[in-house]
């Protein structure tokens, strides 16, 4: 079964993989009663989210593989002891040039200029000697909260212009990938140093109970007037209320939020962060890629295969018992 609107969209190499041995459901568009009434007879449920009954119900099943890195949408109690759980990424590359995107639209006010000139105000230093010049990125800081996928990729574009990158994470002594020459390495004891000591700052962690509320009043305050806050890990990693009044008092310079604390067809947030002329706002979308998603679905299909020939599977994130014994 896959249940999930943007991989349908690339669902030839799974039909490649499967054809003459399985039927696909393709139920992005089922309600949650059709799904629930076909759950039963699936082996494998490719989706990000799982609802307990139905996981429940899924008798048959025998691997849940999860279409991205977090599969936090993944119910594992409520899953048999003999179902696998699976995750894909390829993700890295694509929301890395999101965050060097964002970092030199901020650094050069873009949004303002943009808002301006709609306006029929041209807005640069040669007609008001007022305005801030903006900055090139050579030689400012960046520092990396997490270095799984998508923080080495950060790192390595941010590299690639001239930023000079340190970063922490949970085991500081793991080797750092080929090519990469940050200034330097901590563990999360060394995260007061990375706010203190970066011009930019960005959340790459997952989320979960270590992480969820990380960047607070007193992180903000930290990273000073100047800093810019890049957030592409998931919303609340970052403290709401504490991002806002950062923002709206200029204890930070600006921010750039792809992830938020509420989804469709919600507000991202039940603050009025659309206000702030130093925000740029995006729905989630800095890892939708062509190249992310033919990857993943690549990836999907040569685990489905795995399955079926009984070879281990790839990027496992909860075994199935009789795979563990």
């Amino acid at each position: 079964m896959l249940n999930h609107r943007i991989l349908s969209r690339f669902h030839e190499p799974l039909r490649a993989r499967a054809e003459g041995r399985h039927t696909w459901l393709e139920a992005c568009d089922w309600s949650s009663a059709r799904v629930s009434g076909a759950i039963a007879d699936v082996e494998v449920y490719v989706g990000s989210q799982l609802r307990a009954e139905d996981a429940r119900r899924a008798g048959r099943l025998r691997l849940v593989h999860v279409v991205g890195a977090g599969y936090d949408g993944i119910p594992l109690d409520a899953l048999g002891p003999d179902v696998s759980v699976t995750t894909t990424h390829h993700h890295g590359r694509s929301i890395a040039e999101h965050v060097l995107m964002s970092v030199m639209m901020l650094s050069r006010d873009v949004l303002g200029a943009d808002r301006a000139l709609r306006a029929g105000h041209w807005r640069n230093v040669a007609v008001d000697p007022g305005l801030p010049f903006g900055r090139t990125l050579e030689g400012r800081r960046v520092g990396v909260i997490g270095f799984g996928e998508t923080g080495t990729e950060v790192a390595r574009l941010c590299q690639a212009v001239g930023l000079r990158v340190r970063a922490v994470r949970r085991d500081p002594s793991a080797p750092v990938p080929d090519g990469l020459r940050p200034d330097w390495i901590g563990g999360d004891d060394r995260l007061p140093d990375l706010l203190a000591e970066s011009d930019v700052v960005v959340v790459t962690v997952p989320l979960g109970p270590a992480t969820r509320g990380l960047i607070g009043p007193a992180e903000l305050a930290a990273m000073g007037p100047g800093a810019l806050l890049v957030n592409v890990a998931r919303g609340p990693v970052v403290q709401e209320e504490a991002l806002y009044e950062a923002l709206d008092t200029g204890v930070i310079a600006g921010a750039a939020l792809d992830v938020w604390w509420a989804g469709p067809p919600q507000a991202p947030s039940r603050l009025p962060f659309h206000r702030l002329p130093n925000v740029l706002m995006t729905p989630h979308h800095s890892g939708h890629t062509s190249d992310t998603f033919a990857a993943r679905a690549a990836e999907i299909a040569d685990n489905i295969s795995r399955l079926d020939q009984g070879r281990p599977l790839a990027n496992v994130v909860r075994a199935a018992a009789s795979a563990a014994t």
